[in-house]
Order: C-alpha cells, then sequence, then structure tokens
C-alpha cells in the first residue's frame, strides 16, 4: 500500500513538473513585431549551445526553443515577438507539421555559423545590404578581403558574402563618371598595391585568384552568398580565365579582340552564353544583367514572386525561402536581374518575375558546397544611388526583402536532410 501511495505521489510530481516545462515560439508570420532581429535571437541561441528549431511553413517560418529565463530576457531586450507556450501545445505544432498532407517540417539548427564578408577595409560611397542586416540583427561577423583570401584564411569560416564587387578588375566600371574623384582613384591605388604585394601583375589577374580560392572555398563545402555586380562578375571572371577582357584604363594594355570568343562557360557556377561589355564607358559587365530600359518596370510595379517549394522534399529551397510574404518588391542595383535564357538549366530558381521572364533570387550546388544569388543592391531602396546614406533598418524591421538574406545567414546551421528533387 505505501508502495503504490509512494509512486502515485512520485507520478503526479513528474506529470505536474512536465506540465511546468515550456518552449519559446517565435512566430515568422505578420504577428512577429521585428522578424529581422528575430533571426539575431536564434543566432544568440545556437551560440548558447542552445538547439533551435526551424519550423519551416509554419507561420511563415517560425522558430521555437526550449524556455530559458536568460533567452526570455534576451527576446525582452531585443524588442522580438515571442510566446511561451506548454510542451503538450509544441507537440501538438509538431503534430501539426508532421502530418504527410501539411507542405511544412521541422529543421533542427545545431551550429553556429562563422560568417565572413568580403569588403574593402577603405571606405566605399555604397553601404551593403549584408553588413546592415548583420548589424542592425546583431550578428557577429569578420572583414576579410583579397590578401585574406589569397592568403588561404577562407577555410576559418562556414559562410562568405560578396560585397558589391566587381571581379574583372575593371574597377566597378565607374570610370566614366567617377574616375576624377577621390574615392575611386584611392580605390585604385589601393586594389594596384595589393596586387603587386601578392604578387600578381594585374588587378585583375589578383581578382581571378581570389574567385578561385572561392570557388575552392565551395567546392570544400562553404556556402557563398553574393548580391548585385559581386554574382555576374564572379561567373564573368571565372568564364575569361586565361583570357584579357580588360581595357588599357584599367590595367595598362589593350584587352583580346577575341575575347568573347574564348570565354568557357563550364568553368562557371550559374551563367552560360553571355556576351561580355567591350566598352570601358559602359556602367554594364554583360547581358546577363536585364537592362533598366528593358524592364518596362517603375518602383510602384516592380515585384517578384518566390517560389513555395515541398518542404519535407525540398528542404534547402525551401528554407532559404522562408517568409512571411511571397510577393517581394523590387529593387535595383548594378546588377538588377539576371536574363533567365542565360541562367543555367541546373539552377534552382527561387524567386523570378515571369512576367520580365527575370530571376532575382536562385541557388545552386557545387561539389560539396553551395551558393546563392540575388539581384539588386538594398531591398529597402530601390533605386540606392553612388554618395547615398545607408537604409535604417530600424524603420523596416519586418522587410521580407532582407528576410531572405538571413535565410541564408542560418541556412549552414541547419541539420539538412538530403534534397530530393
Amino acid at each position: 500500500m505505501f508502495f503504490r501511495t509512494t509512486t502515485l505521489i512520485l507520478s503526479l510530481f513528474l506529470l505536474s513538473f512536465s506540465s511546468m516545462a515550456s518552449t519559446i515560439l517565435l512566430p515568422m508570420d505578420e504577428t512577429q513585431k521585428d522578424h529581422l532581429k528575430s533571426y539575431g535571437v536564434a543566432y544568440w541561441a545556437l551560440g548558447k549551445n542552445v538547439s533551435v528549431d526551424w519550423l519551416l511553413n509554419y507561420r511563415g517560418g517560425s522558430f521555437a526553443f526550449q524556455h530559458a529565463p536568460q533567452l526570455e530576457n534576451e527576446l525582452i531586450v531585443r524588442g522580438v515577438s515571442y510566446k511561451v507556450i506548454s510542451d503538450a501545445q509544441y507537440n501538438s505544432i509538431l503534430t501539426e507539421i508532421s502530418n504527410p498532407e501539411a507542405n511544412m517540417d521541422i529543421m533542427k539548427l545545431e551550429k553556429v555559423p562563422k560568417i565572413a564578408v568580403y569588403s574593402p577595409k577603405s571606405k566605399m560611397p555604397w553601404d551593403d545590404a549584408v553588413t546592415l542586416v548583420l548589424t542592425y540583427a546583431e550578428i557577429p561577423y569578420d572583414v576579410i578581403y583579397d590578401e585574406e583570401i589569397v592568403k588561404g584564411d577562407l577555410p576559418k569560416y562556414d559562410w562568405l558574402h560578396l560585397h558589391h564587387e566587381d571581379f574583372t578588375g575593371q574597377y566597378g566600371k565607374f570610370y566614366a563618371s567617377y574616375r576624377h574623384h577621390p574615392w575611386y582613384q584611392e580605390q585604385q591605388r589601393e586594389l594596384e598595391e595589393s596586387a603587386a604585394k601578392l604578387g600578381f601583375k594585374k588587378v585583375s589577374e589578383m581578382k581571378l585568384g581570389v574567385v578561385n580560392r572561392i570557388k575552392e572555398f565551395c567546392a570544400g563545402g562553404g556556402f557563398l552568398f553574393a548580391m548585385c555586380s559581386a554574382t555576374d562578375t564572379y561567373d564573368i571572371a571565372l568564364a575569361a580565365e586565361g583570357v584579357d577582357i580588360v581595357e588599357a584604363m584599367f590595367d595598362g594594355d589593350g584587352a583580346d579582340p577575341q575575347a568573347q570568343q574564348k570565354l568557357n562557360f563550364d568553368n562557371t557556377l550559374a551563367f552560360r552564353d553571355f556576351r561580355i561589355s567591350r566598352n570601358p564607358l559602359e556602367y554594364e559587365y554583360s547581358n546577363i544583367d536585364v537592362q533598366p530600359q528593358e524592364r518596362s518596370v517603375t518602383e510602384a510595379n516592380d515585384y517578384f514572386q518566390l517560389f513555395t517549394f515541398s518542404a519535407k522534399w525540398d528542404p534547402i529551397p525551401t528554407m532559404l525561402t522562408q517568409n512571411h510574404e511571397k510577393t517581394i518588391k523590387g529593387f535595383m542595383g548594378q546588377t538588377t536581374a539576371f536574363r533567365r535564357k542565360l541562367v543555367k538549366p541546373e539552377v534552382i530558381v527561387m524567386g523570378e518575375n515571369k512576367e520580365l521572364n527575370e530571376i532575382r533570387y536562385m541557388h545552386g550546388t557545387y561539389a560539396r558546397g553551395t551558393w546563392t544569388f540575388y539581384g539588386g543592391h538594398d531591398p529597402e531602396d530601390y533605386q540606392h544611388l553612388v554618395g547615398e546614406d545607408p537604409t535604417d533598418l530600424a524603420l523596416h524591421p519586418n522587410s521580407p526583402g532582407y528576410r531572405l538574406i538571413l535565410n541564408n545567414i542560418l541556412f549552414p546551421a541547419a541539420k539538412k536532410k538530403k534534397q530530393k528533387t
């Protein structure tokens, strides 16, 4: 009798303890006050050795983790919306997600990605959307540039972002408009000095060396993310390996007149059959980028659509497209949108404007690694001009365009399943 009574009391105690156990849910639908800082909290929790559940397609791609006072305090300080729910309630959510008929899944985040941003150390007259959102979300990162990459520092990192960059060695093709400006002259001087220091005869040769090191990083399992001109110039540099496509005002000698015919598209990650711009005074690198005059849209009606993928069968593109909106405001850049016919068929298109036949957001694999290219410069500044003030993300805490960047930040933290389609 005593034994049965003791067992009953113990069972009731354990049941009571279990009912007190709870989960923190960060909803990522329209109820979330600050979507961008929510990613920062998820990253911070991983840094505290707390695993995070990314609930794909559940309320906009919500996050959940075991309740702890320290975590709740951090949410309050950062102004992120959350709910404390019982474990029984959370198990009910997990049951809903696991239903074979539901296009939802659970991705376990376990690792803190070490992040590098490829960016010049000197101040340039433009900002970078990734560094802006990382800073706003309070996600730490290191800034590295040509010297660190050539010297072999990339294996220290899981994720690399390519800043607004020209990997062809033509200084952004700003020659016609800005060659007399001090910042342009300083950039050219610094790059030429860096190339000489690292043993290269030309800046274009140094950039090719950097591009190949990045490709090795990706092949070894690294995660590569690029926006704006860092997307197309990266592939142009790969295709032009061993070919001089740079005119004399950039490197002291003329370009190869047969450069176009000598391009090797087998070397590229994303693009094929493109034509490079041979005019050094043109503010364009190739026909990969859809020209503004071709796009027949204005700021008022420039949008692109995110694709919906199967969470249970295609978790990788599902992670990269988590959002509370599927229609994203378009935004311009030196490279705004990718011409569909020039994108390799194996590339996964994740966002496009079908009517304009242009791709805005895409993803692919290379050996053991992955890459993601995102067209445009700043998701909350439609036509960001050289010298303009940086975007204040405190005014855009729910930006769906910036969320796409942060999906990529957390992507390396996931314990991924093999993609099935």
